[in-house]
């Protein structure tokens, strides 16, 4: 390996540090890939940059890319850390954000075969992940009264429990005076997540309906792949509020005297095995 070696890498590197672009928008990217697939040697140096960087990489290929993580420690891990507290002050509210997150890659992703597939393509709305998670309240609170649980826990207690009754309570949309979306309801912090996933490269916009909708990635499911194992994704799926049938996701109806705050045409979302680019 020579120094233009290690200057090739880096510059891989440095392309997988742009979430939007991909190897089929770029002739020098794609090459770069192309290399680092074919290429053993240069593999190992581009990887050992990134590790060098704090970055993990979860898959070099072209239709994603040099898809990269951050580490904790990595410099570039602080984006996330801005955005949480950009998006909220109040632990409450920064909870929520982050609830918001998880619901949307359960809603995305919601089988394993789905996470397995290259070729599937998730969709998401803002009021469907809203009904999702108010849906997973309502489930949270049943279990509950069942178990003879119902008493409100701590403020920082862990795990979902702890945030149904926080979501609940939270208005769905609430209006300003020209009818904006209020920032603190819950479509509201919905909203500001999907932002910032489409920023990320993690999903792209397709329309305005049910609040926005919205299809994922190939880099969104590479990230989505490396958090399926932890315990509040597991513990959300678990609930069963996306019954699997025919490979399409719903949610299961309400009650009749269901007196929830749902928002108007909540837009379910779907899923697809194949979409056009």
């Amino acid at each position: 390996m020579t120094p233009g070696d290690v200057a090739d890498a880096a510059r891989l590197v440095g392309f997988g540090l742009q979430p939007k672009l991909l190897p089929a928008r770029d002739a020098e990217y794609a090459e770069l890939v192309r290399r680092h697939r074919e290429d053993p040697g240069f593999a190992r140096i581009a990887d050992a940059v990134a590790a060098g960087l704090g970055l993990v990489v979860l898959e070099v290929s072209p239709r994603a890319g040099m898809a990269v993580a951050a580490g904790e420690d990595s410099v570039f891990a602080v984006r996330m850390g801005d955005y949480a507290r950009r998006a909220a002050s109040d632990a409450g509210d920064r909870f929520l954000h982050g609830l918001a997150h998880l619901a949307a890659a359960a809603l995305a992703f919601p089988r394993p075969e789905d996470l397995a597939d290259d070729g599937y393509i998730g969709r998401i709305t803002v009021n469907g992940v809203d009904a999702f998670v108010r849906q997973a309240c309502r489930r949270l609170e049943e279990r509950a009264d069942e178990t003879g649980e119902n008493t409100d826990p701590a403020s920082d207690a862990p795990g979902l429990e702890a945030a149904w009754r926080v979501y609940a309570r939270r208005t769905a949309t609430g209006a300003t005076k020209d009818a904006r979306r209020l920032a603190g309801s819950t479509t509201g912090i919905i909203g500001k997540a999907v932002a910032f996933l489409v920023d990320s490269g993690f999903l792209q916009r397709t329309g305005d309906e049910s609040g926005g909708t919205y299809r994922t990635t190939a880099r969104y499911q590479l990230q989505v792949r490396d958090m399926a194992g932890s315990a509040a994704m597991a513990e959300l799926l678990d609930l069963g509020i996306v019954p699997v049938t025919d490979g399409s996701a719903s949610l299961l109806p309400a009650a009749a005297d269901d007196g929830s705050d749902l928002v108007a045409d909540a837009g379910l979302p779907f899923h697809t095995s194949a979409a056009p680019a």
